[in-house]
């Protein structure tokens, strides 16, 4: 029977993988010294095991220290293969070097992480530049879809949706989206300036007046994106819209600048807990973790 870790916030995600791949839940210690350093001790017996380490990385410098001790403790113990189930998978926005003298952070954390696990596991990656994973993680590395989950609970609480993308990148999220829901879309364009300041260029979105736009997005963090598109379409004579994204990041003052924006609704996944979470990806992600570890046996 295979192992299932979860890291601190992460214990209760790691009971419901467990229950789901007929796993067992390895129990462990893991805290910060008084200095700052951390602390890892496994307290089961891993030897000749394969143990999935659960911890989704958002706010991800805080995390990343803890997940590689983790791993390279229980390999150090025994362990066969040791996986990483993290459902936000950070470190994928700087896949260029945008301007002289920047790190491409994607490729060097993806060479640790794969240096340190035998695979990995991730809901809806950032990826932009990269096709897959694969051209930047040496290990196998599965994304994991939530267009199904999401065009669920579209269905069933949206009256008459026509699902928009602020941009191009959103393409590929908002058709899925559309495509598993049988519903309309639109992609609108976005010219980013700053981390906080983009402006949206939205067309005449008349025929859509009966309908309520969803917003559709992998990440909201500061919300800028959803926040200037959601104006555009209320000042269009739009209803309220719907944000809906995978992962719900949400910087400070994300959702009040949201509501302030005339926005009815946030919903986002459970790879992020958190206020908006709504909507559940996990049994998607329990089936890419049994296959991985079938492929492994």
């Amino acid at each position: 029977m295979s192992l299932v870790l979860g890291l601190p916030g992460f214990e209760d995600a790691a009971s419901r993988l467990a229950d789901a791949i007929d796993g067992e839940v390895a129990s462990s210690t893991i805290r910060r010294f008084p200095d700052g350093e951390t602390y890892v001790r496994i307290d089961e017996d891993v030897a000749g095991r394969d143990v999935s380490v659960v911890c989704s990385l958002n706010d991800p410098d805080a995390k990343l220290t803890r997940v590689f001790l983790a791993a390279e403790t229980l390999m150090d113990l025994g362990a066969e293969r040791v996986g990483l189930v993290a459902p936000y998978l950070a470190y994928l926005r700087q896949d260029i070097r945008f301007e002289a003298g920047e790190g491409i952070s994607s490729r060097y954390i993806a060479e640790w992480l794969s240096s340190a696990f035998d695979w990995l596991v991730c809901v809806e990656p950032h990826l932009h530049r990269y096709d897959s994973l694969d051209e930047v993680y040496s290990i196998p590395a599965t994304r994991v879809s939530a267009a199904e989950p999401m065009a669920n609970w579209v269905r069933r609480e949206v009256e008459r949706p026509v699902l928009v993308g602020p941009d191009s990148e959103s393409e590929q999220w908002v058709s899925e989206v559309a495509s598993r829901a049988d519903l309309p879309h639109v992609i609108l364009e976005k010219q980013r300036r700053g981390d906080r300041d983009v402006a949206i260029s939205i067309p005449d979105l008349n025929r859509w007046s009966a309908h309520t736009p969803v917003l559709v997005d992998d990440i909201i963090s500061t919300g800028g994106t959803m926040a200037e598109t959601a104006g555009g379409l209320v000042e269009q004579g739009l209803p309220a819209p719907v944000c809906l994204a995978v992962h719900g990041l949400l910087a400070e003052g994300a959702l009040e600048g949201l509501r302030e924006a005339g926005v009815q609704d946030v919903a986002t996944t459970n790879t992020v807990e958190g206020e908006t979470t709504d909507i559940d990806v996990w049994p998607e992600i329990a089936e890419a973790v049994v296959r991985h570890l079938t492929t492994a046996s």
